[in-house]
């Protein structure tokens, strides 16, 4: 039988949010408050909510899984939300959405949230899993950070908002390009393009961005990879003049499957996968007329005759992949290298539905490619969190080992904890349940970050 209820309010001051204090923690070892409120915008002469109180409050909602304007208004009077982020004054959905129009044309806060955003990682010696790449000739392999460059299309269909237009993807919205450092994701640059812009557009620009901020956070060598939309001589050109080891599939265009395959069957050499199926693989060293240096162009084809259960194919099926590289490793760790890069897809659904940034809450371009920006400082805020949760053992649901944890799981397990926000002699105390799960590791992550 469903027990009854008694329903009643009490005078305690109780929060779901306490997880809050990490975020908090963080921004306070950031210059994120002083730089944005040095920031001049016109017509914004003595603000009464100050920048950093717009952006910080904005950063609170979305480092809860919520991006609209208007889920701050259930906030306006919560002490706890306010006093867990360093808000000196709480701001209104549409004093937000004002500044946010004001500030976004200048690009000088998109700047230095990824400024910050880097140098966070940096200070706080964020976990940052490197590849091993054995080279050829060598007796060990060599660490390189991955940067993976990528589109991602996000799906703004049925509105009218600045800059939405047909992506290759077949809907109507944006085409943002982002940029992620190492096998755990960090953001390190971001940009919000119009849905119809090529791939290419401006990449240089972006990849040269990227470049520095990765070197900002790492001292590793990086490793750019991209796919075959950015096979372009302006990004090689760009890896070999400044020394970046890269990956990059490159776009066969026109050139025939079958005269490659010829080729492979005279230099390459061959593995039968299985009946009716063989690979063959091949490196060559090569100069086209637009690139600086030589290249290692690193080819496999597949040859399928029969299909998996046995049935002859009439004529046979052939898949090209051909990439541009500077590794002088094996051929297989460099496909192998390649399908890794597919891990950037995961990052990508987190920042649209973890974040619910994928239909951004503005009207106006400008204003939603700074609220992207502020989408990845959130992302790393709480990457960072769940990287560093994975150091100890003691999450009471964790019975095997997690590489990576997802931003929502970060997001259900420490930011949304209840706990009773109590104040007394100007001091500030969280009382959690006794048999609260959770906190155990959240005041380890809160005294770690001390």
């Amino acid at each position: 039988m469903v027990a009854k209820f008694t329903l009643e309010t009490s005078s305690d001051y109780l929060t779901s949010r306490a997880g809050l204090i990490l975020v908090g923690k963080l921004l306070a070892e950031t210059k994120l408050f002083g730089r944005l409120n040095r920031s001049v915008i016109d017509n914004v002469k003595v603000p009464l909510i100050s920048h950093a109180d717009n952006v910080v409050a904005y950063l609170g909602l979305l480092c809860q899984g919520k991006s609209d304007f208007d889920h701050i208004e259930p906030f306006r009077h919560d002490r706890f939300f306010a006093k867990a982020l360093g808000i000196r004054k709480m701001t209104s959905a549409p004093s937000m959405r004002q500044r946010f129009d004001q500030a976004a044309p200048t690009g000088q806060w998109q700047r230095i949230l990824l400024e910050e955003s880097a140098d966070l990682l940096k200070k706080f010696h964020a976990p940052l899993t490197p590849i091993l790449v054995k080279r050829k000739g060598d007796e060990e392999a060599a660490p390189y950070m991955p940067l993976d460059l990528d589109v991602s299309p996000f799906d703004n269909s049925g509105t009218n908002k600045e800059g939405v237009s047909r992506t290759y993807k077949g809907f109507d919205g944006y085409s943002p390009f982002f940029g992620y450092l190492g096998q755990e994701g960090y953001c390190v640059n971001v940009s919000l393009r119009e849905g119809k812009t090529n791939v290419q557009k401006h990449a240089d620009d972006f990849i040269d961005m990227a470049v520095r901020y990765a070197k900002r956070i790492t001292d590793t060598p990086l490793l750019l990879r991209m796919d075959g939309g950015n096979d372009a001589a302006d990004n090689i050109n760009y890896c070999l003049d400044n020394n970046v080891d890269f990956l990059i599939k490159r776009n066969p265009r026109k050139e025939s499957p079958e005269t490659w395959l010829d080729y492979a069957k005279r230099e390459g050499r061959s593995t039968e996968e299985r009946p009716g199926k063989t690979i063959y693989w091949g490196t060559m060293t090569v100069q086209p007329e637009r690139f600086i240096k030589p290249v290692q162009l690193v080819y496999q084809i597949i040859e399928r005759t029969a299909e998996r259960d046995g049935q002859l194919l009439l004529v046979p099926k052939i898949e090209l992949n051909l990439f541009w590289t500077t590794l002088t490793c094996a051929e297989e760790q460099v496909i192998a290298l390649y399908k890794d890069h597919a891990t950037s897809e995961q990052f990508h659904s987190e920042i649209k539905s973890e974040l619910d940034l994928e239909r951004l809450p503005s009207g106006k371009f400008a204003t939603n490619d700074l609220v992207l920006h502020m989408g990845a400082f959130a992302y790393n805020l709480l990457r960072l969190i769940g990287q560093i949760a994975l150091s100890e053992p003691d999450a009471p649901t964790k019975k095997k080992k997690v590489f990576r944890q997802r931003i929502r799981t970060v997001i259900q397990d420490l930011m949304l904890i209840s706990a009773r926000f109590v104040t007394h002699a100007r001091a500030f105390k969280l009382c959690f349940g006794r048999w609260s799960p959770w906190y155990p590791q959240l005041s380890r992550i809160y005294h770690q970050l001390s």
